[in-house]
């Protein structure tokens, strides 16, 4: 098979048979898929079908738990197939040391640590007691995953370049909020476009509504590959 590469789908629904026709829809455009809140309304079968499909799937969980729970959860994505799994930073390095040895059973999955969500900004950290920036908070909480030995971020594509030179070439940097040019960045206070995140150095982008709610998603996502220079 060959690689998945660095475009991910968000499939942003509320029921399967949504998520499932897009998929159909994109065909052999896309091979990796990102899956949220669909997992409350569609449930594992769903991560199951799509990775015997062939597909990559990267589980966005947002972990924020105590230890134990968390390698509970980890050790079930590692199970369904996952390629990606997510653990919250702001959790701390206990959470996020706990994910990445629960992950070690797994080979191929992937712990990735949510920095500060792409829908945030100095105003709502503020709210919870953090003074500093997105910018600042996104780069401390990645040096803590470093540290707790994940093997990349999520981070919105504004904060990829200066994380690029933290993390260095090996770690996996996942960005969310990428939309096409000219279009809204709807719920992210952080976008950008896919090329300037992947030229930011971005080793994956995950794009949402921009393709899924297209009326052609495959062209659309031919689009986010050409914008990115993919």
């Amino acid at each position: 098979m060959k690689s998945p590469g660095p475009i991910i789908v968000a499939l942003d629904f509320d029921s399967r048979r949504a998520a499932e026709a897009v998929v159909d829809r994109l065909g052999g455009e896309c091979r990796f898929y990102k899956v949220g809140e669909l997992l409350t309304a569609a449930g594992p079968d769903l991560v199951r079908h799509l990775v015997a499909q062939g597909h990559e799937v990267f589980l966005d969980l947002k972990l924020f738990e105590i230890p134990n729970s968390v390698s509970g959860a980890v050790r079930a994505a590692g199970s369904l197939g996952a390629s990606m799994v997510t653990v919250h930073s702001m959790g701390g390095t206990g959470i996020m040391a706990a994910a990445v040895a629960a992950a070690r059973d797994f080979p191929r999955l992937r712990v990735l640590a949510l920095t500060v969500v792409t829908s945030m900004t100095g105003t709502d950290l503020a709210d919870i007691g953090v003074a500093d920036p997105a910018g600042e908070q996104v780069l401390r909480l990645a040096g803590l995953a470093r540290k707790a030995g994940c093997h990349g971020v999520i981070a919105s594509p504004q904060e990829t370049a200066q994380l690029r030179g933290l993390l260095g070439p090996d770690s996996l940097i996942v960005t969310p909020g990428v939309t096409l040019p000219g279009e809204s960045g709807a719920d992210h206070a952080r976008p950008g476009t896919p090329r300037a995140a992947v030229v930011a150095g971005a080793s994956h982008i995950v794009v949402g509504r921009s393709v899924t709610r297209a009326a052609d998603p495959a062209a659309a996502l031919r689009l986010v590959r050409t914008d990115a220079g993919l």
